[in-house]
């Protein structure tokens, strides 16, 4: 079985969800797997993310250089050519930037590429067997990939549950040396903040979200009549911030906001991957939809069968019930 490497997120000092959750991807692919994470950056917060990645993996290899204060793809892929080892199974968050990374990484490794991977189904001899979606979501593909030459997969947020952490920290290995000057055709800028609005969706504990399934702007209000009910926000999918129904501040999704509540409600929403990949943290994702076979209830706990516009005023109705007879 050839040696899997990950590589970790991280931001502003804060480790990205889909560390814990890669690891998990890497067990799947290997039970017996002893995955080495690849933490690449700068600055005194490496080392405190370096200090979380050790409560889950048994070996970490952190590169520093000043040139890798703001992540940068090209510079990465010259990293990583130079630390990982040829015939290697690399995994990579399905995000903005795991899009830009692995691709030309697999090449840069002469490795084969699988992207948005969902599930890992089975490893026979050099083939892995993996799930992907094709069609927006409708069609399940079962993917093998011969891995004899090494292989870079990038994993979709939210696919695999993330690990507990070890029961002792793993082995933090120095391979700054081994990178030496780095220089690239393209350099970070500035950081341009998106609009604000009176609702800050990435600070609620439950969400009330809303798709194309909402059907027309005049029934946002009864998305709206629930999270209320609830002591919730709305926010919604992009194809309701495109129709002009709901500001871009309240869009879930990479590209809108990216939220960790504890409940998701998705109220007529397919679940993309662009959608999902904007919800971390594993929340409590309750799934109604008339489409039995769309991609969101793959993904959450509990699916609904039904048409949004019957169910959540029925809904709404329960929930204030409920409440009023708590309140006496």
């Amino acid at each position: 079985m050839p040696r899997i490497f990950v590589y970790i997120a991280h931001k502003n000092g804060v480790l990205d969800d889909s560390a814990a959750e890669l690891i998990a991807a890497a067990k799947k692919i290997d039970a017996t797997a002893a995955p080495t994470a690849i933490v690449i950056g700068s600055g005194p917060g490496l080392q405190s993310i370096c200090a979380e990645v050790q409560k889950l993996y048994p070996e970490v290899w952190q590169i520093s250089n000043e040139a890798l204060s703001y992540p940068n793809a090209e510079l990465i892929r010259k990293v990583l050519t130079k630390i990982v080892p040829r015939g290697s199974v690399t995994l990579v968050a399905h995000d903005h930037f795991g899009i830009d990374l692995a691709p030309g990484l697999s090449i840069k490794l002469d490795a084969a590429f699988v992207p948005d991977v969902i599930a890992i189904d089975s490893l026979e001899a050099n083939f892995l067997k993996v799930v992907r979606q094709e069609f927006g979501g409708q069609v399940s593909a079962h993917v093998n990939c011969d891995i004899a030459s090494g292989a870079v997969i990038t994993m979709r947020p939210g696919a695999f549950k993330t690990v507990e952490n070890l029961s002792a920290p793993g082995t933090l290995v120095d391979k700054s040396a081994e990178v030496g000057p780095l220089t690239a055709s393209r350099r970070y800028l500035e950081i341009i903040i998106s609009e604000t609005s009176d609702v800050d969706i990435t600070k609620h504990a439950v969400l009330v979200s809303v798709g194309r399934g909402i059907q027309e702007k005049d029934n946002i209000g009864i998305a709206k009549e629930l999270a209320e009910a609830l002591g919730a926000a709305v926010s919604c999918s992009r194809p309701v911030v495109d129709a002009k129904w709901l500001q871009k501040s309240r869009q879930v999704g990479s590209s809108g906001k990216t939220v960790k509540p504890k409940v998701y409600l998705a109220c007529g929403i397919s679940g993309a991957f662009q959608h999902l990949a904007g919800i971390k943290g594993n929340p409590f994702i309750i799934a109604i939809n008339k489409n039995s076979k769309a991609p969101i209830f793959q993904v959450a706990d509990v699916g609904i069968v039904d048409d949004i516009l019957e169910f959540l005023p029925e809904l709404t109705s329960k929930v204030q019930e409920l409440r009023g007879v708590a309140a006496k």
